[in-house]
């Protein structure tokens, strides 16, 4: 009995950590204080990149990018039209990002013979900025957008170029 009773609890102790890990992966949790940023815009959203801090974040950066997934042809390519603008936090010294669209799409124009279409996540340009685990990256979107980043790493190793001689 004691057995069949302690699979029981065994059972749910593991539901309810799965429930709890579920939960948590779906909430936003950030290591600094949104609230000194400004609200969103009617129409937008507020999108932030936290990265963990590192002795190492000279030597990373991050690209981010604003898109939206949308349906699309296969044999072309595509990017998003849009400006991002960069504005600084008044008092704080920090800077946050606004980007805006009329969601228009651009695309090479070569004959699509299959028709095939394929759901694709479609950019607007990238932008590179400085890796910083102490501070996030805040960006303001159109509520039907995303935004997605990269980090990118450079190597220990310095090289020296070579001198072309005249």
């Amino acid at each position: 009995m004691k057995a069949v009773a302690f699979k029981q609890t065994g059972l749910f102790l593991v539901a309810l950590l799965c429930l709890s890990s579920i939960a948590m992966g779906q909430s936003s949790i950030t290591k600094t204080d949104l609230s000194i940023y400004p609200k969103p815009e009617k129409g937008f959203k507020q999108m932030v990149i936290e990265v963990p801090y590192s002795d190492k974040d000279t030597n990373k950066k991050i690209e981010f990018t604003v898109g939206k997934w949308i349906q699309v042809d296969a044999c072309n390519k595509h990017g998003l039209q849009g400006t991002l603008e960069k504005k600084d936090l008044q008092g704080w010294g920090y800077n946050y990002y606004i980007f805006k669209t009329e969601g228009n799409v651009i695309s090479t124009q070569m004959a699509c013979l299959d028709k095939k279409t394929v759901r694709q996540f479609i950019s607007a340009q990238p932008e590179m900025v400085r890796y910083n685990g102490k501070l996030p990256i805040v960006i303001y979107v159109p509520e039907e957008y995303d935004v997605q980043f990269k980090i990118y790493k450079a190597e220990e190793d310095i090289y020296q170029a070579s001198e072309v001689k005249q």
